[in-house]
């Protein structure tokens, strides 16, 4: 499933136009196509000023805007799967709201909640900055699309579009500042309808008086009440709207009861979301906001180490060294150079900490400077320190473990699982010194070392290495060089997975896999022992494993229990058998542009009906649905959509597939497998002549338990936080094992034993303790685990926290004006002047100052004795009389300062108007609002 529960075609996930802007597609304006518009806008804005940093020059896509044609703008192609991933990430949060939180009004602006929506926006924007400061993406764009809805709802629930505005508010995400004449409780706002004509029910005093109102809703007849004289929201749902004065004034479709201003509050919403993504990319700058938005230079792809650092290791972590410094130095500038690198160092008693940089120098220096020391006993915390990085690696990440001794926390195996299926995260592990290769260099007349990895533990590594798709590559510490050539292949940018399956008992089968116009470098892994195999090419050649001299495999490469063949391409449908009595697993990949984001839905239990992602595994037994979305083509088709299990045979599940546009598809499965399964989805490239074949890595499983919760998302440092959860099963009564782990290592309470009746469900909470010194923008995974009384089922639901220490601060960094020396005359070209600024905030202190105009020579310092305080010079020819430079504070507070030669004048800029005027200057390239 998409990390953290991402969707894809969230326009399906909730159909109540009653109560938001529409969902469903049509001719009206939605949430989804409001926030995409606005993101892609905002990310071109990014491109277009790094480009100009770094003088180099920007062109602009055609529009339509789409996540393919923009990341191409940016020079990012590889990117195009991330970008849309992050976007769909945000839409659902956004998405969710009208299913979380439906009847809160505070979340909509109704009912003249105008304080408490705003705090919501500005108390999250906190959150999204902090978050965005300590490079956790997901937590940001979580919380960014949670408080985009009631952004984008305050221009189809309240009425400042009825009272002239043709600008957002923009007090609206700024703390501190009043957004308006509130109306009072008392005072009348609005007259029933004439008939069907609402256009004219609000009191010309309130529009006369500028004075702001929003509707009330309810769907409970009798009990939906509202005060006298006030507006309803409006709409057949609305019970409120039958109540005098009757009618509404949401304007969320072309049918609401102000749907002829439809259009204007639908463009003030894209403005207005494109006004907070520019406050927050101001506040990030412009690579770590596009690194939120998914956009990144070179490959999309993480590096991403887990390993063994105690005593026994000093040759594998010497190898780590050498892939290491040859995959960043052979990638440097190209498209394959990964995006992030993370190392995650583990031992006993100890794992951690982790480290994770875009910066491949700093990379480098780290993983040249790990020793190998201790360890203390035979086994260590292998599965803390993957753990560690599951919860912190990008969604679809390749993970490497390295390790010669047995895990010490084996209780963390369904957690680990868990954070696969949520990641769809590859794991591969890199065991030397196995009870296996030991055995093979006993027989080599080889003295076996004392620490080596028994079968049962072995096990383990090859249980997790198959849920992910991934690898447990078996060998000697001398062939470990060799069998780390997988590394640099998974290094590439846009690998995709043609083929996955794995047989646990070991047996004789038969695979098919497609290779498509779009796919380059295919290539075989298997892992296993004493097998043999022929390939099959679309032409009916074929090569056993035997034959050396085929020409359908360019190279071989066989190390301990692990296989690499390299395939000559040929378009088509191609064959592999594989003979063997023991175990083995199976996986084909290639490059191409094409793939495929997907996740599991259920329909809404809310009243309005649609579907919601979901954040545990789907029920086993019944009817499901996915929701899937084709990323790197704009004219790719789905054809097919199958479970297809995935250990022990190759049963398979078709799903009936539904078009939803925009290379969005709906897919409905008859009954869910009860055995594990990976998703294959198969279609087709406009103008191709073939179909592409595409599956999920990642191994899947259904359940007959159900696990839900829910909680406030931000965790403030020194506090404790509830989770409660609910368990329900329709299995036999009996004792459901509850297990809960957080990724902060947060000490928590919580039931480790419910009683559950068949059919019913009970009730339990987690509570979690947040020391007062962890750092505000910090995130924390909570997983609550439920396993069934016979130890045969069970369920996971996992919540991600952000950690905020304050929302005091709201106020940006000033600036002092020291000296100003100019000398300009009319002849410019041989005058120049120049200033001393001194930049300080009196809060959290200032961050960092950039030159946003003028072409001088712009220089920072901090203060001599005061690290708070930043000095700034800036010296250019009297020809370029003025100059703009953006204040950022530590928490993310903006303003801008300018200066010209002639004036001794130094004007804070608020951070309102400088946002209005960049909005306005953006209008050569953001969409036309007016069209639709």
């Amino acid at each position: 499933m998409i990390s953290s529960g991402l969707a894809v075609s969230f326009f399906l996930l909730l159909h109540i136009g009653a109560q938001a802007f529409e969902i469903l597609p049509g001719d009206s304006l939605n949430h989804q196509e409001i926030t995409e518009r606005a993101i892609l806008n905002a990310t071109l804005q990014a491109c277009r000023s790094l480009a100009l940093t770094e003088g180099t020059n920007f062109n602009f896509p055609a529009q339509p805007f789409t996540a393919e044609n923009v990341a191409a703008a940016c020079g990012a192609s590889q990117s195009s799967k991330t970008f849309r991933l992050a976007i769909l990430s945000i839409k659902l949060r956004n998405i969710r709201v009208d299913i979380r939180y439906a009847f809160n009004a505070s979340f909509h602006f109704d009912e003249e909640m105008f304080v408490q929506g705003k705090k919501i926006i500005t108390d999250g924007l906190v959150a999204v900055k902090a978050s965005n400061k300590m490079e956790n993406y997901e937590t940001a764009r979580q919380k960014l699309g949670e408080i985009m809805h009631p952004l984008q709802d305050f221009y189809s629930h309240s009425n400042w579009v009825e009272l002239g505005y043709r600008f957002p508010n923009s007090n609206l995400i700024r703390a501190g500042t009043s957004i308006g004449n509130i109306a009072d409780k008392s005072r009348a706002t609005c007259r029933s309808c004439d008939g069907d004509d609402c256009t004219n029910n609000i009191l010309e005093d309130i529009i006369a008086g500028k004075i702001l109102t929003s509707g009330y809703f309810g769907v409970i007849p009798l009990v939906s009440t509202k005060p006298s004289g006030k507006c309803s929201h409006g709409g057949p749902l609305d019970q409120t709207s039958k109540i005098e004065p009757k009618g509404g004034i949401n304007k969320d479709s072309f049918k609401s009861s102000h749907g002829n201003l439809h259009t204007r509050a639908a463009d003030l919403a894209i403005a207005a979301t494109s006004q907070m993504l520019e406050d927050i990319r101001l506040a990030a700058g412009d690579t770590t906001f596009l690194q939120m938005v998914g956009i990144s230079r070179g490959s999309s792809r993480a590096l991403c180490f887990v390993t063994d650092t105690s005593q026994s290791m000093s040759d594998d972590i010497a190898v780590v060294k050498t892939v290491t410094n040859s995959i960043i130095d052979s990638n440097k500038g190209t498209e394959n150079e990964p995006s992030l690198y993370i190392l995650v160092p583990f031992s006993d008693p100890g794992f951690g900490p982790l480290i994770r940089t875009a910066d491949d120098t700093l990379f480098k220096d780290i993983v040249n400077h790990l020793t190998a020391t201790g360890g203390g006993d035979n086994e260590e915390m292998s599965l803390s320190g993957l753990q560690l990085a599951l919860s912190s690696a990008p969604f679809n990440s390749d993970i490497f473990l390295f390790t010669d001794a047995p895990a010490k926390d084996k209780h963390l195996k369904n957690t680990v699982i868990a954070l696969i299926e949520r990641t769809q995260t590859v794991v591969n592990f890199m065991i030397t010194d196995s009870i296996v290769t030991n055995r093979r260099k006993r027989s080599n007349g080889n003295q076996p070392q004392t620490r080596m990895i028994a079968e049962s533990d072995a096990q383990l590594y090859r249980d997790l290495a198959q849920a992910s798709g991934g690898q447990a590559i078996e060998v000697t510490k001398a062939e470990l060089p060799a069998a780390t050539t997988i590394i640099t292949q998974f290094a590439r940018s846009s690998v995709v997975t043609l083929l996955q399956a794995s047989r646990s008992l070991g047996q004789t089968d038969s695979f098919n896999f497609i290779v498509d116009e779009t796919v380059s470098n295919p290539t075989v892994y298997i892992t296993g022992r004493s097998l043999t195999f022929t390939i099959t090419s679309p032409t009916g050649a074929s090569q056993q494993s035997t034959d050396s001299t085929g020409s359908l495999i360019t190279s071989t490469t066989t190390v301990g229990n692990f296989k690499t063949l390299q395939l000559q391409k040929q378009v088509g449908q191609w064959g592999i058998r594989i003979e063997s009595d023991n175990p083995y697993t199976l996986r084909v990949i290639g490059q191409s542009p094409v793939d495929f984001l997907f996740d599991f839905v259920e329909p809404s239990e809310g009243p309005f009906g649609g579907f919601d992602s979901l954040d545990t595994r789907p029920r086993a037994g019944v009817n499901g649905r996915l929701l899937v979305s084709i990323t790197g083509s704009d004219s790719a088709t789905v054809t097919e959509v199958a479970l297809v299990q995935s250990s022990k045979g190759s049963e398979e599940t078709l799903g009936v597939v539904e078009s939803q546009g925009d290379g969005n598809f709906l897919v409905q499965v008859d009954v869910m497998p009860v055995v594990e399964f990976v998703v294959r989805v198969k279609g087709r490239v406009q103008g191709s002549s073939n179909d592409f074949q595409r599956q999920s890595p990642t191994n899947f499983r259904a359940s007959n338990l159900t696990l839900t919760a829910d909680s406030e998302n931000i965790f403030i440092p020194g506090t404790l936080l509830s989770v409660p959860f609910t368990v329900a099963s329709n299995g036999p009564d009996g004792n459901v094992t509850i297990r809960a782990s957080n990724s902060g290592g947060f000490e928590s309470t919580y039931p480790t034993i419910l009683f559950l009746e068949g059919g019913n469900s009970t009730n339990g909470t987690v509570t979690l303790s947040d020391p007062k010194n962890t750092p505000s923008g910090s995130d924390v995974i909570l997983t609550i685990e439920a396993e069934s009384p016979d130890g045969t089922d069970s369920n996971y639901i996992m919540l991600r926290f952000s950690i905020i220490n304050s929302f005091n601060d709201f106020t940006h960094p000033e600036c002092e004006l020291l000296n100003r020396e100019s000398n300009c005359t009319e002849n410019c070209s041989l005058t120049a002047w120049e200033i001393y600024v001194r930049v300080t905030d009196s809060e959290a202190g200032v961050d960092r100052v950039d030159l946003i105009q003028g072409n001088g020579t712009f220089n920072t310092s901090l203060e001599a004795g005061n690290a708070g305080i930043t000095l700034v010079s800036y010296a250019a020819s009297c020809c370029a009389p003025e100059m703009e430079m953006l204040v950022v504070d530590r928490v993310g507070n903006v303003g801008t300062c300018r200066f010209t030669a002639r004036d001794s004048v130094s004007i804070g800029v608020s951070q309102s108007l400088f946002l209005c005027l960049s909005i306005v200057a953006l209008g050569h390239f953001i969409f036309k609002l007016s069209e639709h």
